[in-house]
């Protein structure tokens, strides 16, 4: 027998003996568990297949000559011969396309067991049991749950006392800064504030209707820092002849048509946390890693800064 196909069978031996040792050996075995059967038998196929194609390249470098037609380009000198796909190199190729269908909905179908799956089913649980427990909480205990969140999650940005940062994000303990209203008001806003998409306008679509004409970069100076200032100080008329339509005389804003730009509510900040949020600073971006339940206590505690 030929040495290269006695090392063959020698290596192939040695290495099935390994696998069933390892798996065998391990916690639970083969015992009927299709991932383990399916794992020792993609082992099993790869030591075959590595043999077999190890030991025909070799004999093919030992016996084989080159030939055949030579492509017409050329690298620095070397040639490429135009021959077909190898027999076996398109026979596996096409085989592994075959199984990976066949492992997907049928060996292993990508509904089954996953660790991924069972971390996500934990957390839906775990998820599920503290909004239970935690449903009924109002007042100042859902204030201070809010505060536990914000630090946890928030302060990295808004600051331990939700101050931005000198600017690095938005100051909480006001409702919204000069240059937010003016980027709001110059660029529009779809920020879904009101938890559904009723975008604002930009500038080209707002009309002062005490001048009947759209509102000026002066006009936009003075309202952003009125409705900055709490609604208070001059702008009182641009925000009353362009703005009042909308967010109220107050600034409370009107239900399915604006948000309050006077005072946070639980229900804004948790639309934010839902949406994220684009604004003069930059982009927020949504919360998903938050329950209803965090969310409404954020909007709480946030809501209490500005009191």
């Amino acid at each position: 027998m030929n040495k290269l196909y006695l090392w063959g069978i020698i290596f192939t031996a040695l290495m099935l003996v390994l696998t069933y040792l390892s798996v065998g050996g391990s916690e639970g075995g083969l015992n009927g568990d299709i991932v383990n059967m399916l794992g020792v038998a993609g082992a099993v196929a790869l030591v075959l297949i590595t043999v077999f194609v190890v030991i025909g390249y070799v004999r093919q470098m030992q016996e084989a000559t080159a030939d055949g037609q030579l492509a017409d380009e050329q690298w620095d000198g070397i040639g490429e011969y135009l021959n077909d796909s190898p027999m076996g190199w398109s026979i596996m190729f096409f085989g592994l396309m075959v199984w990976g269908m066949w492992y997907f909905t049928m060996g292993y179908p990508v509904n089954s067991y996953s660790q991924i799956g069972e971390y996500n089913e934990d957390t839906a649980a775990h998820n599920a049991k503290f909004e239970a427990e935690y449903a009924s909480i109002t007042g100042s205990r859902l204030v201070e749950m809010g505060e536990s969140v914000f630090l946890a999650e928030c302060k990295i940005c808004h600051g331990l006392t939700a101050d931005g940062i000198d600017g690095k994000a938005a100051d909480l303990n006001s409702r919204i800064a000069a240059n937010s209203v003016k980027h709001a008001i110059e660029n529009g806003s779809n920020n879904h504030l009101l938890g559904s998409e009723m975008p604002m306008p930009d500038r080209n679509g707002l009309f002062n209707s005490n001048t009947g004409a759209l509102i000026t970069d002066a006009e936009i100076d003075a309202v952003s820092k009125y409705v900055a200032n709490g609604m208070k100080g001059a702008g009182a008329d641009v925000f009353a002849g362009t703005c009042v339509a909308c967010h109220g005389q107050d600034g409370k804003g009107m239900d399915f048509v604006a948000p309050s730009i006077a005072t946070f509510t639980p229900a804004l900040v948790t639309n934010v946390l839902n949406h994220g949020k684009k604004g003069a600073i930059g982009k927020m971006p949504a919360f998903k890693n938050l329950n209803a339940k965090q969310k409404e206590a954020v909007g709480a505690y946030i809501t209490s800064l500005s009191k």
